[in-house]
């Protein structure tokens, strides 16, 4: 009873899948991991400085399992969307972009993080992602308002957002603890009616 009522309230279906000509954006499956596992492997030193110390057991298959299973949890009771990037045509994986922390009621607000392999990186895919991501959140999700938080030297992904639209809104003093160290963050945000403007 109580799943069916988040189901209904976060309008998803079982499962999803947002594409375009170029790229695929889809839930994580068991079979992804010997990818997602390459991928993550030869893209560590490019990936570690922006994200959370990564655990012993991080690459692992029992631990991709682990995660799999959370991520559909997640989905189901409309918590966050959590998504890998494919190329289209080739089905090769790119790196993921996960919708977080959505909150409902007075906020009807979420935060999007993203990461890429490095040897996708620079080349658009984040940014075609993000185009697909974007109005399925304003529209499918019926959500308000986007954050997003970046370090203030990860310039990459600052002109990223500040490409589809995101406005710089505040300094976050050591927000999040990122490869170890509490780092301090830049907080942007996207309403629906800066996409409409």
């Amino acid at each position: 009873m109580t799943r069916s009522v988040f189901r209904f309230l976060s309008r998803q279906p079982d499962t999803l899948e947002l594409a375009s000509d170029r790229h695929l954006l889809r839930l994580p499956r068991y079979q992804d991991y010997r990818q997602w596992y390459s991928l993550r492997s030869e893209s560590r030193r490019f990936l570690e400085p922006w994200e959370p110390a990564w655990r012993n057991d991080e690459l692992t298959e029992s631990s991709f399992r682990t995660r799999v299973i959370r991520n559909e949890q997640e989905f189901s009771s409309g918590q966050a969307v959590p998504l890998l990037v494919f190329t289209r045509a080739e089905n090769v994986l790119l790196g993921g972009l996960t919708i977080g922390y959505i909150r409902r009621g007075a906020a009807q607000c979420c935060m999007i993080g993203y990461w890429m392999g490095e040897r996708h990186a620079g080349q658009g895919h984040m940014f075609g992602a993000l185009e697909l991501a974007i109005p399925y959140i304003f529209s499918s999700l019926q959500l308000h308002r986007i954050e997003a938080a970046c370090i203030p030297d990860n310039t990459r992904s600052i002109r990223l957002l500040e490409k589809v639209g995101f406005r710089q809104e505040g300094y976050l003093r050591e927000y999040l603890k990122i490869n170890g160290e509490w780092r301090d963050h830049v907080m942007f945000s996207l309403l629906a009616a800066d996409r409409q403007s």
